[in-house]
């Protein structure tokens, strides 16, 4: 089986014909900000004065083989070098990005900047960065009950759609490594209490940029008569 990539809708292999002779997943940094005391070995660090650590872009690079297993030319050579890169950034942003390597997440990514080829006469080996959102995302949502993928060093089990009456308190895990903003659908108007602020939620699905689930357990207290239900993704360095 040929590993490969699967980056706007075309396997690199499968339907391009690219194997992949090297790979390289970065990881991102975190993004600090630190003052020091003037004369002193103090430091202060603000990194998550506003709530949570930031990160930097992460880098993913791939190296694709130029080989036509009819035969090579330097005029082919350069055919599958111009389809290739074309392909590759023609993007319009970052866009999901599989790698066979790491099944059941992907990335958010991008080549923005030149790629790098290596030619051996009639064959050739192309170098293609990517920049990527700081995070691996999850295929499955939190809560599915897909058990033969299930993972048992970094997967959690849990519930989470609700019935609701009167009052209720639940837990939801975040398992990943940064908040998330989870998506809310409710059958009635509902009001979330989380760390001792109020969250009144609307009928329907909702998304409040200011209701973040931070990393690990989020208790919550839910008011209201219905059905409630909470649709988040993990997301791993």
């Amino acid at each position: 089986m040929w590993y490969g990539i699967n980056y706007l809708g075309k396997h690199s292999f499968k339907d391009m014909g690219f194997t992949i002779s090297e790979r390289d997943i970065g990881f991102p940094e975190k993004e600090k900000i630190k003052i020091k005391v003037p004369f002193s070995n103090v430091e202060y660090d603000f990194s998550e004065m506003y709530g949570s650590q930031t990160y930097t872009s992460r880098k993913l690079s791939y190296t694709f083989n130029l080989v036509d297993p009819k035969g090579n030319t330097k005029h082919k050579l350069t055919i599958l070098k111009t389809v290739l890169i074309n392909w590759l950034m023609n993007s319009h942003g970052k866009q999901k990005l599989y790698d066979d390597a790491i099944p059941g997440y992907y990335f958010l990514a991008e080549v923005e900047n030149e790629a790098s080829f290596r030619e051996n006469w009639d064959t050739g080996a192309l170098t293609v960065n990517f920049i990527a959102y700081p995070f691996m995302i999850a295929e499955l949502p939190e809560g599915n009950d897909i058990w033969d993928s299930f993972n048992f060093e970094i997967d959690v089990a849990q519930t989470v759609g609700f019935e609701v009456n009167g009052t209720l308190e639940v837990t939801l895990i975040n398992p990943g490594t940064p908040d998330v903003i989870p998506e809310i659908n409710t059958s009635a108007l509902m009001t979330i209490e989380k760390d001792g602020v109020s969250y009144t939620i609307a009928p329907g699905k909702t998304r409040d940029q200011d209701f973040m689930l931070k990393s690990g357990e989020n208790t919550l207290k839910i008011n209201g008569d219905g059905t409630i239900s909470f649709i988040f993704y993990k997301e791993l360095i």
